[in-house]
């Protein structure tokens, strides 16, 4: 369908059930396959080793970000697992430093124990990605933009340092979606998402996809995806479909909404700074430009009174952000990073990477703007009061 635009393609790459001629792609639940005989099916034998609905997610995300297969998995955390099985003890990944709480803590809990070791690094500069390759390296792994503070890799500079050193690059798409950013386009060999996020769009399902540049990887995290059981069900798939039919439409609204509050924080009074790739003021805004089609709908910000009680006095005030972990859905959310989603993350490491104690993240919804940033100019004046701060407690991680 390339002689179509891309949200005609994509509306059209749903295909209709070949069987009734349903436009909805059907919910297959089921777990098992009448067989003809011994080994002979009609494409499936058994729902964990794949499932029509499933599929056809697979298909569509893999054509979406321009690969050759994609596998889809319960989450988001087991989606990052099928890749990290690609390496062996001993081997070593080179990390954002700025990188998702999740992930840190996946990476530092349990691969550390089987041996594969992880480096962070500011990969806003691809010399230091170059610098920090050692013989040991095997896969670099990038967020761009990344969570919380939405720093910007070069996904073609890096991907050619890596392939040059003979290394794998993933980057987690989940902030820009691919109706933003095609990151195998620029040379990554895999791309993951959260599917709970804005390919979903709507907060009501957990998912993760991994899609692969060449079917040789392909066929390796598909055996990962069989063997370790950690699909996606396919009422949770068939949302995914359904969410991603409006994901152009989704994504230019956040898109909008999310530049006219960050214009908005950029000259508020109690702010110290705004982190959004599409302000000029951003200091990787022309790599952002170069690679992504627009600049996504998350928006972070500090105070400055640089404190979590300050913090954690603004996210509690607010009416029409609801303080909630996870992100882009339709309606708008804020969280504390350093109290909610990065708090497996120790505190000093978690500076180091940009995460300061009064980083206040927002998933910008389609409400109206005028709103929300009435909401937050309200929500605002509580970093002058002395009284009612609440504090956080729990290490959800999401």
């Amino acid at each position: 369908m390339s002689q179509y635009q891309a949200a005609t393609a994509l509306i059209h790459n749903i295909p209709v059930d070949p069987l009734t001629g349903a436009i909805s792609v059907p919910i297959y639940q089921t777990s098992t396959f009448v067989q003809d005989a011994p080994g002979l099916n009609k494409g499936y034998d058994y729902a964990r080793s794949g499932n029509p609905t499933r599929a056809a997610l697979e298909s569509l995300v893999a054509h979406l970000e321009g690969g050759t297969t994609g596998a889809a998995f319960a989450s988001g955390l087991a989606a990052i697992d099928p890749v990290v099985k690609l390496l062996s003890s001993g081997d070593e990944i080179i990390a954002v430093d700025d990188i998702y709480g999740g992930a840190f803590r996946q990476f530092t809990q349990i691969w550390s124990r089987f041996g594969i070791s992880v480096r962070y690094v500011d990969t806003t500069n691809a010399t230091n990605v170059l610098d920090a390759i050692g013989p040991d390296t095997k896969l670099i792994w990038l967020e761009t933009p990344t969570n919380p503070t939405l720093k910007i890799s070069d996904i073609q500079a890096i991907a050619g340092i890596a392939h040059a050193k003979g290394c794998l690059l993933c980057v987690d798409n989940t902030f820009a979606s691919p109706a933003l950013q095609q990151p195998i386009r620029l040379g990554a060999d895999i791309v993951l998402h959260s599917a709970t996020k804005y390919l979903g769009g709507h907060s009501d399902l957990i998912a993760g996809v991994v899609v692969t540049a060449n079917e040789e990887l392909g066929a390796q995290i598909r055996f990962i995806q069989n063997a370790c059981g950690a699909i996606l069900g396919p009422n949770d798939a068939w949302l995914v479909i359904r969410g991603i039919e409006t994901l152009p439409l989704r994504i230019a609204k956040h898109n909008e909404n999310a530049l006219r509050v960050a214009r908005f924080l950029q000259n508020h009074e109690a702010v110290s700074e705004v982190f959004y790739p599409g302000l000029a003021s951003h200091p990787n805004h022309d790599i952002a430009a170069k690679q992504q089609s627009g600049f996504g709908g998350i928006v972070s910000f500090t105070l400055k009174t640089d404190t979590a009680e300050a913090a954690s006095g603004v996210v509690c005030s607010t009416k029409l952000f609801k303080l909630a972990e996870s992100l882009g859905g339709i309606k708008s959310l804020c969280c504390h990073p350093a109290q909610m989603t990065h708090k497996s993350i120790p505190a000093e490491r978690r500076r180091e990477g940009g995460v300061a104690d009064s980083l206040i993240r927002l998933s910008v919804g389609l409400e109206d703007a005028g709103d929300l940033i009435a909401d937050l100019e309200a929500s605002l004046g509580i970093v002058n009061r002395k009284a009612g701060v609440v504090s956080l407690v729990g290490d959800a991680a999401l």
